[in-house]
């Protein structure tokens, strides 16, 4: 092993993890003038409408990174060697230079040592946007999740991943948005995640900054996204907390004037399935402005996708459209996280060579979609990453999939003809697109 990876350092103010206050979002916002208002050729982040916008997770991290986690979101119980592992894919890192490759217990057939990725690196953040301008692909919603806020060290990573994310977008001619994702917070705590929304406009000038032309807007107002209502899943923190949330982005004289939209359950509409069956939800929905349910898991096969489509996205869509709301399905290309949870099966939700994802793409542009969630760009604990994995991962006591012998960039290209079919610019047939 090194020193910390030169590629994360430029942007990063190291310091900020050993202070009192780790939010010198201040000092990043400083060292990224170079690249603030930087006006390339690439999408229009005034609307999400014909947009296809990738979750990003960007919870990565490894040990002499600089991010002082050690291995997050790789290992398991502490651990990242063959048997404790998290992930069920392996990033194709063939494109990285030396200071972005971060070495590791798991090696190849051949006995080279198997490298990985961190999302704390710059260099490899911005990578990423280059790919999705490569592959025209529209954006990122950032996560943030709430309970990484509290600590300093999650803290600095959080901030340092979103501005690492703010300079790629802007770069590529990307858009970005924040998603907060309220899961494993507790009854009590949304003011917490109040007060980190306003050190993000306060010091970093998130939806405020008129250099940042990257930062999504649609209806005029800088997008705020909010995943986590509703679920029926022992969530402690309330409905009316999260209706509370709600108003303030949309209403504080100073933190407010966004765009709110909510990622919620499938059963949602219906309160049945994954969804609180109380129809107070309805009206913490009518609150906002997007309506974005989440499918992953909630189908496996390619009838069953119709089935949803005609079941769930159509009558989703004509409620919103009665209510004044947009409506933002979920898509993903497969799940599987066999690693993360030793008693699912590996592959769980096959991939069929891109066919599951693309058929998902078809039957919400037939269902009336005018915009996308893509379900993840870099999600390898789920099996759901769209961005570049290998075909050769490690051999040895933890199992891997691959993408079925398909170039690594597949999903990045099948991702981006999906942003095509939403705009007209293709035909929704059911075959799978040919690749030039």
């Amino acid at each position: 092993m090194r020193n910390i990876a030169l590629a994360c350092l430029p942007l990063l103010c190291v310091a900020a993890v050993a202070q009192d206050d780790p939010l010198t979002m201040a000092e990043v916002a400083a060292r990224m003038q170079p690249y603030a208002g930087v006006s390339v050729p690439g999408v229009d982040p005034r609307t999400l409408i014909g947009k296809v916008m990738c979750g990003y997770q960007g919870w990565f991290t490894a040990p002499e990174d600089g991010s002082q986690r050690g291995w997050t979101h790789y290992g398991r119980r502490g651990r990242f060697e063959p048997g404790y592992c998290s992930i069920d894919l392996w990033p194709d890192v063939s494109e990285l230079d030396d200071d972005e490759k971060f070495a590791t217990a798991f090696r190849h057939a051949d006995g080279a040592v198997a490298s990985v990725f961190s999302s704390f690196c710059r260099k490899t953040m911005l990578r990423h946007f280059r790919w999705m301008k490569e592959y025209g692909i529209d954006g990122a919603f950032v996560q943030r999740f709430a309970v990484e806020t509290y600590h300093s060290l999650n803290l600095n990573h959080c901030n340092t991943v979103l501005a690492h994310c703010r300079e790629g977008a802007n770069l590529q001619g990307r858009a970005y948005a924040v998603m907060y994702d309220l899961s494993g917070l507790r009854a009590g705590q949304m003011s917490h995640v109040m007060d980190d929304w306003k050190s993000l406009v306060d010091r970093m000038r998130i939806g405020r900054d008129d250099q940042d032309s990257a930062y999504l807007r649609h209806g005029g107002k800088p997008v705020i996204a909010v995943w986590g209502v509703g679920f029926n899943d022992g969530r402690s923190y309330t409905l009316a907390e999260c209706e509370a949330f709600i108003r303030f982005l949309k209403h504080d004289r100073r933190y407010g004037g966004c765009t709110v939209m909510l990622g919620v359950p499938t059963g949602w509409r219906t309160l049945d399935r994954d969804s609180l069956a109380d129809s107070r939800l309805h009206e913490v929905i009518l609150q906002a402005d997007i309506v974005s349910p989440w499918t992953i898991g909630r189908y496996a096969s390619l009838p069953s996708i119709a089935r949803h489509a005609e079941e769930r996205w159509k009558r989703d869509l004509q409620w919103c459209r009665q209510h004044g709301k947009e409506y933002l399905p979920v898509v993903f290309p497969g799940f599987s996280w066999h690693n993360l949870r030793p008693d699912a099966p590996l592959d769980q939700i096959p991939r069929q060579q891109g066919r599951f994802l693309w058929s998902q793409y078809v039957q919400a542009k037939k269902a009336g979609a005018t915009m996308i969630y893509q379900a993840m760009f870099d999600e390898m604990d789920e099996g759901t990453a769209i961005f570049k994995c290998t075909n050769s991962p490690p051999v040895g006591a933890s199992p891997f999939l691959t993408y079925e012998g398909l170039p690594s960039d597949h999903y990045l290209w099948l991702t981006g003809m999906g942003g095509r079919l939403l705009r007209g610019e293709v035909e929704p047939s059911e075959p799978l697109p040919q690749r030039p």
